[in-house]
């Protein structure tokens, strides 16, 4: 004991003599628990702590002040990093559900994760630089607050900070010659940098993803390197240890799956079957999406001559407004199950093609539908008799969202739960079912969608879906758990979490971008409410405040940029071709270190 003892005090002073970077480093390749890493990192700060003080006769007071700043800084961050990595509750909910269910299911909650801390990020953005300034500015809601505004939106909500229509257009100053605060630009510039940001994180998290994924040479290093070298020895808690075997497991088989898949060969007359089966698949999917895009152009027609007679607050106009979002979740939530049913009917050689049909069929009907719903607002709303469309705009998307939100938790309870029941008593056969990742996947990217083109006209839309994400986490957990079972062919899908996020990329944030541009650059803004109103269009503002800086020698740098770079169309065809440059060069480098990996693979396997 005392050997042990006095060969950590050692340590301790070892440590105590590094450098921040090469202390950090050492402790990281300690073979010990995270536990016993923290309990040596404090143990090493109070011993800095203990020299410092002894030798504090040699240093001015200044100094001292600034030694046990710094030495306090350091233990309140690494205090909240210890409370961070314990508010990391999805970290074991993501293992067992991989260990339980493999990777494909895990994909979904990890698409499901990341979409909930970028709408944190939205929410924090465009509540810190436009809702909190427009609070100072408001003015009290006379309106009286009934409960149903919860569900249709309009209401006492239509004079809060929730909708466009509420915020000033005016500069905001609380004191007299002092700073202000102008609105239009506040708006404008936080929206779009926002949407720079967002299309840099896309950009940035498909690169990640396609790499870890398709590119590392890791991936085709074979079965052995896995087996051999991948278990984590500093595990030592018994729970720890089968969660982690199991995990192992599943990955094995979905790798071996990958490996022994079966080539099916097929007469002349089964191909001539299974191609027309897959034609008439198609052509009922389309039909189906083209009848559910018909239906809602127009049922919103009439859903906009109930807002342009005047809708009174009786419980008869407030349930009209929900038809048109009721009925676009119904169409979202049941042609999906019969676009499961053609794939079953397809029976497909492979899980992996029966999913990304299907989740091909599904981005088609729901950004159809998204679609119809954008043409409406832009060409339909925005010209008629509503003293402000974009209110109303942003009340339609409030409900589509919250309703969604609703027949999502919905279809986890029919969709999971009585199959579960149906499966167990009365048809046993069956069996539990699966989970269906393909339509919870377009759920969630048609949720973002319809967030994406709110933020313009409901700019604290994020936060409501970053509530309902983070529901839709626990429910889809507690409903996987209890009412599924794990896919029956086992497979690997380490791509799929990189095909989310191009979807989401493309068409979803593609189009949404397509929308906020027409709706900044080509709509006239109502005239009698929002921080726009009496301007052509919502991008004068920009031209507006940049006359002013032309009066300004400092603000000269400012306007050079504007003209010769943002407003400069050779400006963004170059930058378009050295893009495209980057990107040919990129994807030949990666068929190159593709081609070289399979080769190193042949040789090991030979």
């Amino acid at each position: 004991i005392f050997h042990g003892f006095y060969a950590e005090e050692v340590l301790v002073g070892n440590l105590a003599t590094m450098s921040t970077s090469e202390r950090i480093k050492a402790i990281q390749k300690m073979p010990e628990t995270m536990k016993k890493k923290r309990e040596t990192r404090n143990k090493v700060l109070k011993e800095i702590t203990k020299k410092s003080r002894h030798h504090s006769t040699q240093f001015s007071g200044c100094t001292q002040c600034l030694q046990g700043a710094v030495l306090s800084f350091q233990r309140f961050g690494n205090t909240l990093s210890e409370y961070f990595h314990l508010l990391r509750f999805w970290h074991r909910t993501l293992k067992i559900i991989g260990a339980e269910f493999g990777t494909s299911v895990l994909s979904y909650f990890i698409f499901l994760k990341w979409l909930l801390t970028f709408n944190i990020f939205s929410f924090l953005i465009n509540c810190s630089f436009i809702t909190v300034p427009q609070f100072i500015a408001a003015e009290p809601n006379n309106l009286s607050f009934t409960g149903l505004e919860l569900f249709t939106g309009a209401g006492y909500f239509q004079q809060t900070v929730l909708y466009y229509g509420f915020y000033t257009n005016a500069t905001i100053s609380k004191i007299e010659n002092g700073p202000s605060y102008n609105m239009q630009l506040a708006y404008i510039f936080t929206v779009g940098i926002y949407f720079v940001i967002c299309f840099l994180i896309l950009l940035f998290s498909m690169a990640k993803s396609f790499c870890r994924n398709f590119v590392n040479p890791q991936t085709y290093s074979g079965n052995a390197s896995k087996l051999l070298c991948i278990w984590d020895f500093n595990i030592t808690n018994e729970k720890a240890v089968k969660l982690k075997q199991k995990n192992l497991s599943t990955q094995i088989k979905e790798d071996l799956t990958e490996v022994n898949r079966e080539v099916l060969n097929f007469s002349a007359t089964e191909r001539v079957v299974r191609i027309v089966v897959h034609l008439v698949s198609w052509i009922a999917s389309l039909g189906t999406a083209v009848a559910a895009c018909a239906g809602v152009y127009f049922l919103s027609i009439n859903n906009l001559k109930l807002f342009v007679k005047g809708h009174k607050n009786d419980l008869e106009s407030q349930a009209a407004m929900l038809v048109l979002p009721i009925v676009a979740s119904l169409l979202n939530a049941f042609i999906p199950f019969f676009y499961s049913w053609l794939g079953h009917l397809e029976k497909f050689r492979t899980p992996g093609h029966h999913v990304y049909i299907t989740i091909t069929r599904n981005i088609i009907l729901k950004i159809s539908i998204v679609g119809i719903l954008c043409y409406y607002w832009i060409n339909i709303v925005s010209a008629s008799e509503s003293q402000c469309w974009e209110t109303l705009v942003g009340q339609d998307i409030y409900r589509l969202v919250l309703v969604d939100f609703i027949f999502c938790l919905l279809g986890s309870f029919f969709g999971e739960f009585l199959r579960r029941i149906i499966g167990t008593t009365v048809c046993v056969s069956r069996g539990l079912p699966e989970f269906d990742i393909g339509r919870n996947v377009l759920d969630l990217i048609y949720a973002q969608t319809l967030t994406w083109i709110g933020i313009l006209f409901s700019p604290l839309l994020p936060g409501i879906q970053m509530i309902s994400f983070s529901i839709v986490f626990f429910v889809k957990k507690v409903s996987l758990m209890m009412n599924c079972q794990p896919p029956r062919k086992v497979w690997r899908t380490a791509q799929m979490t990189t095909s989310f996020m191009f979807l989401l990329f493309f068409p979803s944030f593609v189009g949404v971008l397509s929308v906020i541009g027409v709706t900044v650059w080509r709509l006239k803004p109502s005239e009698e409410c929002g921080p726009f109103r009496g301007l052509p269009s919502m991008y004068a503002a920009v031209s507006k405040w940049i006359k002013i800086l032309e009066n300004y020698t400092a603000s000269k740098w400012v306007v050079w940029i504007y003209h010769n770079l943002i407003t400069s169309v050779l400006f963004y065809f170059i930058l378009s071709t050295v893009a495209l440059i980057i990107t040919y060069l990129y994807w030949q480098i990666i068929k190159g270190r593709k081609t070289v990996t399979k080769l190193l693979r042949k040789q090991i396997l030979n």
